[in-house]
């Protein structure tokens, strides 16, 4: 796991120290050369997009000056204004930013064989990766609340548990559910066919569970249970399986690592990249809408309901002997088999399922 990336620090706007400083000894950044990355990547991207049409090849050293007039202004607040003179890069954040550029991109590129605009991909992403992240951790507080507030003593703390992502966690099925809700009223207002847009995203969000694995694994959150196998892993002190472990009495304070565990992270990672794989194979061939959402919705609590036999984080509800997690992957699954039955016998073909994204325009 590695919690912290890299810094970037604004003393030295152009500066790189791989050792960093005794306090911090991890790569460290000047914030120009940050910049410097971010200038390349909006060129080739804005390079990319002018490619695609007359239009956009007309604006291109338009668009493409105001978007590095934001980057460059944007970084000169912060060098200007900033009290803080060093700001760490985490590894869960990275991949969340990764997982969502990369995910959004991806599904774009599908919106645009049916008919809706690759902004409005890009206004749902958002839209969904905000209510994904406070319905996930609002789950993770209900479930987890007692370990969280466990040394809290005022509001103060309080607060800051509530939103400190480093210590863990996030549970995904809040995620959806806050995100589902959010997603259909977001169709509501723009006036498109939730089940043509649904079919479009749900591949990139595999891809975002993909590459959001990887961040947990950085985080250490979300860590396995014992394993003897010869890819366990060990998590160092202070980590947050060391910790839990050491708190369940598992390991004793002067062990230098936990337990080996099962990569329960890389795991879900792969699992997330094989259902992106799958959904997107199935939109490329789907007769009807929904039916890529229908697929999503049984493979994925299949993929989940597994994992969570070898999660050391996740503990059996209810003596029913499976984890909350399990509870809903069966519920999700039984809906998602439901769904794709009713669908494949009353359906509409896709002929007759317009994305209708003339209100979307604008």
């Amino acid at each position: 796991m590695r919690q912290t990336l890299f810094y970037i620090t604004l003393n030295s706007p152009f500066g790189w120290n791989p050792q960093g400083t005794a306090d911090r000894p991890i790569l460290h950044i000047g914030l120009g050369i940050v910049l410097l990355v971010l200038l390349a990547a909006i060129a080739g991207y804005s390079y990319w997009v002018s490619r695609r049409s007359e239009t956009a090849q007309k604006n291109f050293l338009r668009d493409l000056g105001w978007n590095a007039a934001q980057t460059v202004g944007l970084g000169a607040l912060v060098y200007l204004l900033s009290p803080m003179r060093i700001f760490p890069v985490y590894g869960y954040g990275m991949m969340l930013l990764v997982g969502f550029v990369a995910a959004a991109s991806w599904a774009g590129r599908r919106a645009v064989k049916v008919g809706i605009p690759r902004e409005t991909v890009w206004d749902v992403a958002m839209l969904i990766l905000v209510a994904g992240i406070v319905g996930a951790r609002s789950f993770y507080l209900l479930q987890y609340g007692d370990r969280v507030y466990r040394n809290v003593t005022n509001v103060q703390q309080a607060l800051m548990a509530t939103v400190n992502l480093s210590e863990g966690g996030l549970v995904l099925y809040g995620g959806v559910i806050l995100g589902a809700i959010s997603y259909f009223v977001f169709c509501a207002i723009r006036r498109i066919h939730p089940l043509q847009l649904a079919d479009v995203i749900t591949p990139s969000i595999f891809m975002g569970i993909g590459f959001g694995r990887i961040g947990c694994l950085f985080n250490g959150c979300c860590y396995g249970d014992r394993c003897d196998l010869p890819w366990a892993i060990e998590f160092p002190a202070g980590s947050v399986p060391y910790t839990a472990l050491l708190q369940m009495g598992f390991i004793t304070p002067d062990a230098a690592s936990s337990l080996p565990l099962h990569p329960s992270q890389i795991y879900s990672s792969l699992g997330g990249f094989l259902l992106a794989f799958v959904t997107a194979t199935v939109f490329a061939y789907r007769r009807k809408a929904g039916e890529v959402l229908a697929v999503g919705a049984i493979f994925y609590p299949i993929n989940r309901f597994l994992i969570e036999f070898v999660r050391g984080d996740e503990f059996t509800q209810m003596s029913t002997g499976l984890t909350i997690s399990q509870l809903v992957s069966l519920g999700v699954f039984a809906a998602g088999t439901a769904y794709l039955v009713w669908l494949e016998m009353y359906g509409k073909p896709l002929s007759q399922t317009p994305a209708r994204t003339e209100a979307t325009s604008g």
